[in-house]
């Protein structure tokens, strides 16, 4: 049964749809030696090639979910690679066997807090898609009198280059003179969008950090720049919350084979 290239290629974990879209439209993703357009189908008896490389099977019992929770610290950037030289998130990662890790988000260099990485791209395109709305909350130090007023205006919606953006909960949490810290939480993830929003009632953020994606929270004893592996519990909850199946590392079915395939690279 053929599936879109996207679709197949996520699986495989070699990236997140949207990431994979952008690939196939720059002509990189090519089918049994014809360069691909999106909205193409395939199958696993296909020949699949990215950049050049062959995309071989792999059994299923060959593949797993794996999803790891990172507490980026401050003046890391959130790419695979920078052109500036800059430290990226990537840097302090495992390495996988299956797949390559995709961030579920990203944070900017003066963000700290939670990342979640995946080498289950379906999954983490799933997480981040505005369809779902998998709240993301914030612990946010602002400067500057905030009034009743403010809060209202965050919470029923301002205009942002175009968009109308909102929080849908903030919790005071108290704090000392002009500085004051809340907890925030919105169901997507746009650039910059908690400053923004604070910006647009003419204060500034201080200090920002994303404490909880979902149903993960940020672990306490997790230091910055750490990263641990989430358990068989959290990743079943992650996949239900995105109505999606998936397969723990640790529940991998040793039973029974199965026909369905997925991908990994192969040099020519």
């Amino acid at each position: 049964m053929s599936e879109k290239l996207q679709k197949i290629l996520a699986n495989a974990g070699l990236g997140s749809r949207r990431e994979i879209e952008k690939w196939i439209a720059a002509g990189r993703v090519s089918v049994n030696g014809s360069i691909s357009s999106l909205g193409d189908r395939a199958t696993d008896k296909d020949l699949i090639r990215v950049d050049g490389n062959i995309v071989t099977l792999k059994s299923k019992e060959e593949t797993y979910t794996r999803v790891l929770a990172y507490h980026k610290p401050l003046d890391e950037v959130s790419t695979a690679k920078d052109p500036q030289g800059r430290a990226t998130v990537f840097d302090s990662l495992p390495n996988t066997k299956f797949g390559r890790w995709i961030g579920i988000g990203r944070l900017d260099i003066n963000t700290t807090g939670l990342l979640l990485f995946t080498n289950n791209g379906e999954l983490a395109h799933r997480l981040m898609h505005p369809s779902y709305q998998v709240e993301r909350r914030y612990a946010v130090r602002v400067f500057g009198q905030v009034t009743d007023e403010m809060l209202k205006n965050l919470q029923k919606g301002v205009l942002i280059e175009g968009d109308l953006c909102h929080f849908d909960s903030i919790v005071d949490k108290g704090g000392d003179g002009s500085n004051h810290w809340y907890e925030v939480g919105l169901a997507e993830g746009k650039n910059r969008e908690v400053r923004k929003l604070w910006q647009s009632q003419g204060v500034e953020v201080s200090r920002l950090m994303r404490v909880k994606y979902g149903p993960v929270e940020l672990p306490q004893n997790l230091s910055r720049g750490r990263w641990l592996d989430l358990s068989e519990e959290s990743i079943n909850e992650l996949a239900d919350l995105v109505k999606l199946k998936v397969t723990p590392r640790r529940e991998r079915p040793h039973q029974r084979k199965s026909n369905k395939k997925a991908f990994s690279w192969k040099k020519k």
